[in-house]
């Protein structure tokens, strides 16, 4: 089963540990998380269901291709990462 692993940042926020989820896809995975934790929906996905734009998500070591609909395969032993981009930086 895809493992799916979310930022350490996001889980300031909300309880997200890895998960093993099923699906084919990384949509059909993140619909397995968001099932089991509807909260995350939110952070991950606007409202049609496309990536948020300072959210990556990555196979692996591969960035997704396909940010609107999701349909990247993913393998029975893949790693999906989520992470939420950081905003600012050192003060001058």
């Amino acid at each position: 089963m895809p493992r799916v692993t979310f930022t350490p940042h996001l889980q300031r926020f909300l309880d997200a540990p890895p998960v093993d989820v099923a699906g084919g896809t990384v949509r059909e995975a993140l619909e397995s998380v968001f099932a089991a934790n509807p909260r995350l929906r939110g952070y991950v996905v606007d409202e049609r269901g496309q990536i948020r734009k300072h959210v990556t998500i990555f196979v692996g070591d591969r960035p997704i291709d396909d940010r609107q609909t999701l349909s990247d395969t993913v393998d029975a032993d893949a790693e999906i990462y989520v992470l939420q981009a950081l905003s600012g930086g050192a003060p001058e």
